[in-house]
């Protein structure tokens, strides 16, 4: 009895989407689902970009990166989450949670920095495409890949930290699908306003600042798109921009939801709901929004399964 109780006193549970729900059977199938989609096409996404050299260009490189982020992203929360609905224990210990907060700071860090850069890398397609090598260079390419990593392992580490060295209450519930820094703060038996303020403030710039960029890199796109004197280029070079407009729009709409507006005007059930869909809805659809529409890819697919030879050349 002494040891469950240590046990519990050192441990979390997470009261999230499907312990919140009226159909837990449903969304647990639903997530698992979503996660096998998601693995097997940001997986096959990779391969593709690693095995097709058509597709070894800055624009794939960085949508390899974007995949992996994804898979990082949802691999940390998805797993867990089924695991725990089948077992019938939603419990995690105190570690696990600062580590499960560790990595869903680096992938959701990383990945705000890194569709910043994937804007830009529109922008110089589409304002500079004699220059576009130049600018868009392998070293240039490793730096903001590296920039994206560093920067969102450096924030994670920082408030990793400082959460978990809060005192925490004997109230262990955490009303989210996964440890995250507002949901802890609650439970947490000291006066973190002062802390939560600054939260607050580091991630909308951390939200802001990357999407202002994508903001402006799109208006300089379209300003260019109109001044195309062919109707061909203009569609070729919307039809580019719009998968990743798509994306951006999918995960900064949730993301902008739950960590910019007032926690006035949204509840911990909405916030789990927003959740489920930038950290398990949007790293599943990525690979098809990218995929779907694109020729280079679907060649790569054509010549992966063996039909290279109906495959057009590009």
């Amino acid at each position: 009895m002494e040891h469950q109780n240590n046990t519990l006193e050192n441990s979390f549970v997470l009261i999230g989407i499907i312990q919140d729900s009226k159909h837990p059977g449903l969304v647990c199938a639903t997530i698992t689902f979503l996660y096998l989609v998601a693995v097997m096409s940001n997986g096959l996404l990779l391969l593709l970009i690693a095995m097709d050299k058509r597709l070894h260009v800055p624009m794939y490189f960085l949508l390899s990166q974007l995949s992996f982020m994804d898979l990082l992203f949802t691999t940390v929360i998805s797993p867990k989450t089924v695991v725990d609905y089948l077992s019938g224990q939603n419990t995690i210990s105190f570690s696990g949670c600062g580590f499960q907060m560790f990595l869903e700071l680096i992938a959701g860090g990383s990945e705000d920095i890194l569709l910043a850069f994937m804007s830009y890398d529109r922008y110089v397609a589409i304002r500079h495409p004699l220059k576009y090598m130049i600018f868009m260079r392998p070293k240039v390419c490793w730096s903001m890949v590296a920039t994206s990593w560093l920067v969102a392992s450096i924030n994670a580490l920082v408030h990793t930290i400082y959460t978990m060295h809060f005192p925490f209450c004997k109230n262990r519930e955490i009303r989210h699908l996964f440890c995250e820094i507002p949901s802890l703060l609650t439970l947490a038996c000291a006066d973190t306003r002062k802390y939560q303020f600054m939260v607050y403030t580091m991630g909308v710039a951390f939200i802001l600042i990357p999407l202002s960029a994508i903001l402006a890199s799109y208006t300089l796109v379209l300003i260019a798109v109109f001044h195309m004197p062919s109707k061909q280029g203009r569609q070729k070079a919307l039809l580019t921009c719009s998968s990743h407009l798509t994306v951006v729009g999918l995960y900064y709409g949730n993301v902008l939801l739950i960590y910019v507006l007032p926690s006035a005007y949204h509840s911990p059930q909405q916030d789990n709901i927003f959740s489920v869909f930038y950290t398990i809805v949007t790293p599943a659809l990525n690979p098809l929004i990218y995929s779907l529409r694109n020729k280079d890819v679907l060649g790569a697919l054509k010549k992966l399964l063996g039909k290279g030879a109906s495959v057009p050349k590009f």
